[in-house]
């Protein structure tokens, strides 16, 4: 994933502080607008899990900081409802003239009921995702519903959200109320797709039930099970990108695969060292793929780690050499798992003669068959196994051939 710093005006002057995300090969099929949170940023681990996943499946993804929030500029007493709709506004409008049009609006929390209302507003959006989003707009306002009154007499004070202080006046809270989003979402006819915890304690999962009332088909309902609102866990992150990026494809034209170029070979393994750490983008003329490393050797734990696609590369094989070799010989083989782990043991404790005691290359390879099969069957099948194409390259001297390509 390629991300790139953007620097976007808004109507009002401000600057926003925006990310694109790009797929690797920096060639998206399509674009999509990333709204954040109420108080958030879209530096919170969520939206860059979420924006990371997307690139994926061919988006580039625009994440920027409303007005007053993050790095943009402003104060947040103007960052009230409407006006991070205008920045909405504002940043596709940006996106248009530079880049193309973005055509999938994606918000978490009131950021989505930003995109409902803005997607409301641009005919070129095809399909709007919402997280943890507020059936109403004025939902947020329980957050500093005891200090309204000194708001009216003091003109503005400051709020406590989240741990952080905020100032807000009293245009920032009469504007949640003027926006009507049940009547947005009943008129918006364009795929929806709302994604909610239940165990969202911040915005109900009602929200969720209200939005999906309201709106009209094609819409879509995905729980996140054990998800809390802000997404803090990795994993429920990567699947909110997974699963929007999904079923985004239904709403959008099939693209010729036009990912990184394999310069005819089988294919091609792209990392941005400065920004990706160690996450790995692997393409295949059809296919795209990641490889990591774990956290616990600095890795950010995105994909399978280089190893792990080799012992994938082996069981895969194994497995369908099994099949193919069942089958002819007409056994009563259903099923086959084979489980693989490489590792580096020594020469005396796997009784290995070498010339000089060392450290090897250690494969395992458990093998387990459901079927009615006789010992010998099983046995047979155990000596098949090892003749797999990939069991057989692996187990025989191979030879490297580097080149450099020059730009």
């Amino acid at each position: 994933m390629k991300s790139t710093k953007l620097k976007i005006k808004n109507r009002k002057g401000i600057t926003l502080n925006a990310h694109l995300e790009l797929p690797a090969n920096q060639k998206p099929n399509y674009y999509a607008i990333f709204a954040h949170c109420f108080t958030c940023s879209s530096s919170l681990s969520a939206v860059r899990h979420v924006s990371r996943a997307l690139t994926q499946d061919g988006f580039a993804v625009i994440r920027f900081d409303f007005t007053g929030l993050g790095r943009s500029e402003g104060e947040f007493a103007d960052s009230h409802f409407s006006a991070n709709v205008d920045d909405l506004l504002d940043v596709h409008a940006f996106m248009t003239a530079h880049y193309n049009a973005p055509t999938l609006l994606v918000g978490h929390s009131l950021g989505g009921a930003a995109v409902l209302v803005a997607a409301s507003k641009l005919e070129a959006v095809k399909a709007v995702a919402t997280i943890g989003a507020p059936a109403t707009v004025g939902h947020v306002k329980h957050l500093f519903s005891h200090q309204v009154e000194d708001i009216k007499h003091k003109g503005k004070v400051e709020v406590n959200i989240g741990g952080r202080p905020f100032v807000i006046n009293q245009d920032f809270v009469e504007a949640f109320d003027k926006t009507d989003l049940p009547a947005i979402v009943k008129s918006l006819r364009k795929p929806l797709l709302i994604m909610h915890s239940p165990f969202d304690n911040i915005v109900g999962v009602e929200n969720a039930q209200q939005l999906y009332h309201n709106a009209h088909h094609p819409k879509s309902f995905v729980t996140l099970d054990d998800a809390d609102h802000l997404l803090t866990k990795e994993i429920d992150s990567q699947y909110v990108g997974d699963v929007i990026g999904t079923w985004a494809k239904r709403y959008f034209p099939k693209v010729e695969n036009k990912m990184l170029s394999t310069e005819g070979e089988q294919l091609v393994g792209y990392l941005n060292i400065v920004e990706d750490n160690f996450t790995t983008s692997i393409q295949t003329k059809n296919h795209t793929f990641i490889a990591d490393e774990p956290a616990s050797i600095g890795g950010s734990d995105f994909g399978p780690s280089p190893y792990e696609y080799l012992n994938a590369a082996l069981a895969a094989c194994t497995v369908m050499t099994l099949k193919m070799y069942a089958e002819r010989k007409k056994w009563d083989l259903h099923e086959v798992f084979v489980y693989v782990s490489h590792s580096r043991k020594h020469s005396d404790d796997l009784q290995v003669e070498v010339d000089q005691p060392k450290y090897l290359d250690h494969i395992s390879k458990k093998l387990k068959f459901v079927g009615n099969l006789d010992h010998t069957q099983k046995e047979r099948l155990k000596e098949i196994a090892s003749r797999c194409p990939v069991h057989k390259t692996i187990a025989s001297e191979v030879i490297f051939e580097t080149q450099i390509i020059q730009d």
